[in-house]
């Protein structure tokens, strides 16, 4: 697969998962109508953490950081029994560790939430651990919908992995609607529709794994143990878990901290990180599926110089997406707030909560961004320890800062600590990255830096009028009871003219980057070809 190819790949990728995060925002959206900032908001919030938690470190830390580059050797090598027994026995070990975790979750949770969360009120900490509870089969069900999903990435087929978080989300709305009126809170209603959304995106890529011609079946615990290929996977999975737990604790203690600055605020700070996410997803999540694969083939067959290019391709993308994208949500954050969230339970002060959040995230999104195509480039050469390392200096940035601003700045404070942590996650991943290959990752970081540099500039200068004209163009709608009409109408004419001057300023200075991925998507949109 050439770059082309991760061009193509990619688009495909990113018009699924937009609509998965665009699915997931509407899901925040329903939320924010039905719980708002409230009590039971938070309770949701933090019940949903610890399961989440545990499905990123038996999921994706396991899936996209060993099993994807182990599974690639066992498909080059071309030999279906090994890769059968390799299948069972990784689906083997993967099931017994996750129905352990769930069983103990459940267990301990009431223990868990009393000595984090001792802020809570005591009838909200019994409805959180309630709600923990429910929510921790949902770790099984995603991490067998993981598994499937690293198998059908090894082989380049995206779709479906794409395509079922839209199903997850759609079953948390349409639970939440139907279900609320019945239940006690609208926050129980949500978490039957995780446990119903989770089984489905096991069950729905299923079917593909098999018509792809992928066959398995449990083995002997120890003997699945033995198997090689896992133990590969244990050997690289073992400091990348460490590195992802403590990025996770790290979101675990941010919201401990949270709790203590107000009720809302861990609300809040989710329904942020949701616009957050979103961005995120459409672009940057879907270009680290597909490079990973490209890059884990790249480094097994030496091919450095390929290796490079693919890398710079994505970063440079990266850029060229963030970094607008971050200057526009800056300008308008309390308008994008209010067009998506207020509503019902939702009011000004959550909008003025949130608003403030929200900037203090979006200011991190491209080192976030970035963060998640620099570490596929580690994972691909089977280096988990360069990431890892990154992680923890991340994570005591992130609690150092937290503990620091929460005082002072409360709930922004915690978001502002966020985007300075991904600062040093990035840091600490292009160093040992450029010491890897001076002579092949040296010059690639001169050429993303400088290339960053430049769409940061254009940026700006058209970012800086615009910001003095958009008064006049929100006044223009200002006074409509339509909240599409008197925010997200000015929002679409302010992005439109950003977007318009932005790219055509590139096209002027004959930016390849841009002009090949306006060729794809144009392509995409007219024939249907990339």
């Amino acid at each position: 697969m050439n770059t082309k190819s991760i061009v193509r790949h990619s688009l495909k990728l990113v018009f699924l998962t937009a609509g998965s995060r665009v699915m997931g925002l509407i899901r925040e959206i329903v939320r924010a109508a039905y719980l708002g900032t409230t009590a039971f908001s938070d309770a949701f919030t933090i019940a949903f953490l610890l399961p989440n938690l545990m499905r990123k470190l038996f999921a994706e830390g396991s899936i996209a950081v060993a099993f994807v580059p182990t599974f690639k050797g066992y498909l080059i090598e071309d030999n279906k029994e090994k890769i059968r027994l390799f299948l069972s026995a990784f689906l083997t070990v993967i099931t017994f560790l996750v129905v352990t975790a769930v069983t103990l979750g459940i267990l301990f949770t009431g223990g868990i939430i009393d000595t984090f969360y001792a802020d809570l009120t005591p009838d909200i900490q019994r409805e959180t651990a309630f709600l923990t509870r429910i929510m921790f089969p949902y770790l099984a069900f995603i991490s067998i919908a993981a598994f499937f999903q690293g198998i059908l990435n090894s082989v380049n087929i995206f779709g479906p992995a794409g395509a079922v978080p839209m199903v997850f989300n759609g079953c948390i709305i349409a639970s939440t609607v139907l279900l609320s009126p019945y239940m006690d809170n609208p926050a129980r209603a949500m978490t039957v529709g995780v446990i119903v959304g989770g089984s489905l995106q096991a069950l729905l890529q299923f079917p593909f794994v098999l018509k792809a011609g992928f066959r398995f079946s449990f083995r002997p615990l120890a003997a699945a143990f033995r198997d090689p290929g896992v133990r590969k996977i244990f050997f690289l999975v073992g400091p990348t878990v460490i590195g992802m737990a403590a990025y996770e604790v790290n979101v675990l203690a941010s919201s401990v901290i949270a709790s203590t600055a107000g009720t809302g605020v861990v609300s809040s700070l989710q329904f942020s990180n949701r616009l957050l996410e979103l961005l995120l997803g459409v672009f940057a999540v879907s270009i680290g599926t597909v490079v990973l694969t490209e890059l884990s083939e790249n480094a097994k067959r030496n091919e450095w110089e390929k290796f490079t290019g693919h890398l710079l391709f994505s970063v440079n993308a990266i850029a060229l997406v963030t970094i607008p994208a971050t200057l526009l949500a800056v300008m308008n954050s309390r308008e994008i707030i209010t067009l998506i969230f207020k509503a019902r339970a939702f009011g000004d002060d959550s909008v003025t909560l949130t608003a403030a959040i929200f900037l203090g995230h979006i200011a991190g999104l491209y080192f976030i961004a970035l963060n998640r195509v620099l570490a596929p480039a580690f994972y691909a050469q089977e280096d988990t320890k360069s990431p890892t390392w990154a992680g923890m200096w991340s994570f005591g940035a992130n609690i150092a800062l937290c503990l620091a601003l929460v005082g002072p700045f409360k709930g922004p404070g915690i978001a502002i600590a966020a985007t300075l942590a991904a600062l040093v996650n990035t840091l600490f991943l292009v160093l040992p990255l450029i010491g890897k290959k001076r002579d092949a990752f040296g010059p690639m970081t001169l050429r993303a830096v400088g290339y960053m540099v430049r769409i940061l500039a254009v940026s700006a200068l058209i970012a800086v009028p615009l910001y003095f004209l958009k008064p006049y163009i929100y006044g223009l709608f200002a006074g409509n009871g339509w909240r599409i009409v008197a925010y997200g109408v000015p929002l679409s004419i302010v992005t439109a003219i950003f977007g318009l001057l932005f790219f055509t300023a590139l096209f002027l200075m004959k930016d390849v980057q841009a002009q090949w991925l306006a060729t794809k998507l144009r392509n995409k949109f007219t024939n249907g070809r990339s």
